[in-house]
């Protein structure tokens, strides 16, 4: 399938990419060859082929959800805050009141 600059213009256009004017037949042009490759992709016969996750048959070590040192405590992460109230870091206002 070849593609044309309109086709380009209008991929990157809701793509969201800008692709300058003179670049526009570089991507056609390599566009075309990767749907030109799916194409070719899709045409070959996979019927017989049972669907795998990987390319070789790896098992995962599992080891148990264990906490392997304590965490930190609320007290001394908030010693740490340059302002801290009521257990929560104090930040300066954002949000303006009208």
């Amino acid at each position: 399938m070849e593609l044309t600059a309109t086709d380009v213009s209008k991929i990157a256009y809701l793509a969201r990419l800008a692709i300058q004017e003179d670049n526009i037949p570089q991507y056609a042009d390599n566009l075309s060859k990767i749907l030109e490759f799916v194409t070719q992709l899709n045409s070959v016969d996979t019927d017989a082929v049972e669907p795998m996750f990987h390319s070789g048959h790896i098992e995962l070590r599992q080891r148990a959800d264990e906490a392997k040192q304590p965490s930190n405590s609320r007290d001394k992460i908030l010693a740490l805050a340059p302002d801290a109230a009521a257990g929560l870091f104090v930040v300066p206002q954002v949000i303006e009141d009208k």
